[in-house]
């Protein structure tokens, strides 16, 4: 497929269940773990570093994935690790972070180098992560810089499969 590149001998890794469109950018040292989706204008470049997305993760349309080199001052640099259950809202910028399994980043959020979001963790819409930060399991975030701004409710931490589960149910139909 013409919209999954490889880069210097790296070729994306791509489970058999995923489900990438056709206006979606895969380039480079990608790995997609199985029932994940990634939905249109998505760019997930993983030319000077490694991104790795895991089980049941939706990417959706126009976010941007990528990732900072290996250097002096930074020899592993700063790669991208997604976990499992995760969902990406629209226009979501990443950037050499770890999102761990089960969280919600929402549209148009920033989440910049070496920020780590814990499990269980809702990023509200628009947010700004600045670089180094960590976000706390099990809290909403919200703001530029976010913030910390409450526990979340268990009605919440259940809603993160809940997303997830829909948008596996959702990419089987364009399988389909």
């Amino acid at each position: 497929m013409q919209n999954i590149q490889p880069f210097q001998n790296q070729h994306p890794q791509i489970a058999e269940s995923v489900y990438i469109h056709s206006a979606a950018s895969v380039i480079g040292e990608v790995e997609i773990g199985k029932n994940s989706s990634i939905w249109p204008g998505t760019v997930i470049r993983g030319d000077v570093n490694f991104i790795r997305i895991g089980q049941g993760t939706n990417i959706q349309d126009l976010s941007m994935l990528h990732v900072s080199h290996k250097s002096s001052w930074q020899p592993e640099g700063s790669p991208l690790i997604i976990g499992n259950n995760v969902t990406i809202g629209h226009q979501v910028l990443l950037h050499g972070c770890t999102i761990e399994d089960e969280c919600l980043i929402g549209m148009g959020s920033i989440v910049m180098d070496n920020v780590v979001v814990q499990k269980h963790v809702m990023l509200a819409a628009g947010s700004l992560v600045p670089e180094g930060k960590v976000l706390e399991s099990g809290y909403l975030y919200l703001g530029r810089p976010a913030k910390r701004i409450r526990p979340l409710t268990e009605d919440e931490i259940v809603h993160f499969m809940y997303s997830a589960n829909h948008y596996i149910k959702l990419k089987n139909h364009y399988l389909t």
